[in-house]
């Protein structure tokens, strides 16, 4: 595997992304981590670097050979300031280029959720009363647009989103979060954002109004993600996969190893060995 990631890395032509992603992917547990690097024009990871460091972003980035950034019109990651930083030391219109993911920001206004729920749910088991949350964490969580969602199960979850529960405020801001990515007017997908904000600044719910606290500090690059009609829904993909090759091979002893075998399954290059006379 070693020897066939060599090669297809020597045959890689030099490429030109248009629109990259950059995420983390685990590597052990104890949060030791890589950044995964992908050229979503083409689906195939570029690079895996050792960690999440700033530092490390930066220096592949003046230091990549193999790859021509001159043409990138966007850079889509998660709110990590390491990997932001990095972007704006290398591209001048970091600004610009930088989309934060929507899946990343669906997935607070999630965790704000749950926290809601679980304070409630403990309240009403206190006060000895009737719990209506009983059981329902999955069904806060769902997304509302499947398909399935007609079941009776779901139609009984819904007479709960019109009882006064603190949970089902919580739950209709992240379901009116849900429904703001997709404007095709910029104007008017910021008005809608300032007016979520608005609400959520007033909510008197602490979760989810340190997760509206978040989305003001980092609200130019939700804008540019509408604006670029781009998210990290395909790197998260490889991510998935990535994970099923860790699994598969029992975990990996260093990074060196787990990085010859994403490039290897996931890498896009030419492994077959030289042909011989």
């Amino acid at each position: 595997m070693s020897r066939a990631v060599k090669r297809g890395l020597k045959r890689r032509n030099k490429t030109e992304p248009k629109n990259i992603g950059i995420d983390e992917t685990s590597f052990q547990k104890r949060h030791e981590y890589v950044t995964v690097i992908l050229d979503k024009e083409n689906d195939l990871i570029i690079d895996i670097l050792d960690d999440r460091k700033a530092e490390t972003l930066k220096h592949w980035f003046k230091t990549q050979d193999k790859s021509d950034f001159s043409q990138v019109e966007s850079i889509s990651m998660d709110m990590w300031d390491p990997f932001i930083n990095a972007v704006k030391a290398n591209f001048q219109n970091a600004d610009q280029l930088i989309a934060f993911d929507r899946f990343h920001v669906a997935q607070h206004f999630g965790k704000a959720l749950d926290k809601v729920r679980a304070e409630e749910s403990r309240t009403f088991a206190s006060s000895l009363s009737n719990n209506p949350l009983v059981r329902t964490k999955y069904q806060w969580l769902r997304n509302s647009g499947r398909t399935d969602n007609r079941t009776t199960k779901r139609k009984e979850f819904l007479s709960l989103t019109r009882m006064n529960l603190k949970t089902a405020r919580a739950w209709r801001i992240k379901e009116s979060a849900a429904m703001l990515w997709d404007y095709s007017y910029m104007g008017v997908a910021e008005k809608e954002w300032k007016q979520l904000l608005y609400w959520i600044s007033h909510c008197r719910l602490k979760p989810v109004m340190a997760v509206g606290k978040m989305i003001r500090n980092y609200f130019w690059g939700i804008l540019n993600a509408i604006r670029l009609n781009v998210n990290n829904s395909m790197l998260e993909a490889k991510n998935n996969r990535i994970q099923r090759i860790k699994r598969m091979a029992c975990g990996f002893r260093n990074r060196k190893r787990f990085k010859n075998a994403i490039l290897f399954h996931l890498g896009g290059l030419d492994l077959m060995p030289f042909a011989t006379r």
